[in-house]
């Protein structure tokens, strides 16, 4: 078996997923980052607009659009701390792309949140954006 680290997805609101896992990907404002088991301790922010994926120990991919938070990385696992997570099979795919739509292009503060939670949303579903 690979090696695997004990892995934890919560949101403000509830617990999202733990278990065993073999990696961890997240985007952070330096860039995507792939975490695996003894991998050095380090705490980044998640950048907007992205997913987190955890890849469990028998293989099957969790896939989770996360809105705002924390990856905190420890010798004995991972910490993914999200301000508001869904996980992939919650999406509501129509839905997300209608909010991508209303959001449109603006740079004010409430559009912008708005449009990373659409493309968050759409890129944990598997969608192209």
């Amino acid at each position: 078996m690979p090696n695997t680290m004990q892995v934890e997805l919560v949101s403000v609101e509830r617990p999202i997923w733990s278990g065993e896992a073999t990696a961890v990907y997240a985007r952070t404002p330096e860039g995507e980052i792939g975490v695996m088991a003894g991998h050095a301790p380090l705490l980044g922010a998640l950048e907007p607009g992205w997913l987190v994926r955890i890849q469990q120990a028998d293989g099957v991919e969790q896939r989770i659009a996360v809105h705002g938070g924390f990856l905190s990385v420890r010798h004995d696992g991972v910490s993914v701390l999200a301000e508001i997570a869904e996980s992939s099979d919650e999406i509501d795919v129509a839905r997300a792309r209608a909010a991508l739509e209303r959001a449109g292009s603006g740079s004010d503060d409430d559009t912008v949140a708005a449009r990373n939670r659409a493309l968050s949303r759409l890129r944990a579903a598997g969608e192209q954006v």
